[in-house]
């Protein structure tokens, strides 16, 4: 098993920046391809972007294509969500999750897929 642990949610203004990360603990690191997923209220969980085991792939849902970048250092058993130009509709929880299996340049992207997740941490971006 995996253990994740969010942080750096927080306020800011429209067209502000966040960087979140996810610390991991148990397993080995770089067994899980890696996804950032959000949750505003009232909507269902939605997917934001994941990364492969190596970091080398990645994949975006449209909403962060260009404004938000995924990393992930193997060493350090963190993946990080950089994301820039933040809009008011970007407010939600945003929850960090590990997939296990599949193949070494897997970035899924359903909340199925996804057997790992940590408490989340709350974006808030005003107007």
């Amino acid at each position: 098993q995996v253990q994740l642990v969010e942080s750096g949610g927080g306020l800011v203004q429209a067209g502000g920046s966040l960087r979140l990360s996810c610390a991991a603990s148990g397993r080995t690191f770089s067994s899980y391809a890696m996804g950032w997923f959000r949750q505003a209220p009232g909507k269902e969980r939605e997917f934001v972007v994941a990364i492969s085991r190596s970091g080398g792939d990645t994949y975006y849902a449209d909403s962060a294509k260009g404004r938000f970048s995924i990393s992930r250092d193997n060493a350090k058993n963190t993946v990080y969500l950089q994301m820039n130009s933040l809009k008011p509709e970007d407010t939600a929880v945003y929850s960090c999750a590990a997939h296990e299996g599949g193949t070494y340049y897997s970035t899924p992207y359903r909340v199925y897929e996804y057997a790992y997740w940590g408490q989340g941490t709350q974006v808030t971006v005003s107007s």
